[in-house]
């Protein structure tokens, strides 16, 4: 599955989130191998050397752990796990508040904007 990347942000790190979604959603649970390098760089259409530079990545981010010779394998430290999921959702909501306030809503407006649309959900469920 070869994807379409964002040219704003280095394709490493677009691997690198989309692996960390993945584990947030329980899609990729703890302890669980993820594929080699190069299978890696294969179904994401890169060059090995960018698909080893994830692997690098979420090693020091301290996701992961390297196994000599059994590859390559989500953390189990439950932990690191929560706070991987805590960044991921504080990043996301710094995006959201930001893009708001850029198109000039104030937090109030926001706030009250959030909790219409949730009462909007919870009465379509």
């Amino acid at each position: 599955m070869v994807e379409d990347f964002n040219s704003s942000q280095p394709i490493y790190y677009q691997i690198l989130q989309r692996i960390c979604r993945q584990i947030v959603r329980g899609e990729v649970q703890a302890g669980d191998k993820l594929p080699s390098v190069r299978e890696l760089a294969v179904q994401s259409g890169v060059n090995p050397n960018t698909a080893q530079r994830v692997y690098t990545e979420l090693e020091r981010l301290h996701i992961t752990e390297t196994r000599r010779g059994q590859g390559t394998f989500v953390t189990e430290d439950q932990s690191q796990l929560q706070s991987l999921r805590d960044t991921l959702k504080s990043e996301r909501i710094q995006a959201f508040l930001q893009d708001m306030r850029e198109m000039g809503y104030t937090d109030a407006e926001i706030v009250a904007g959030i909790q219409h649309h949730q009462q909007s959900e919870e009465g379509s469920s």
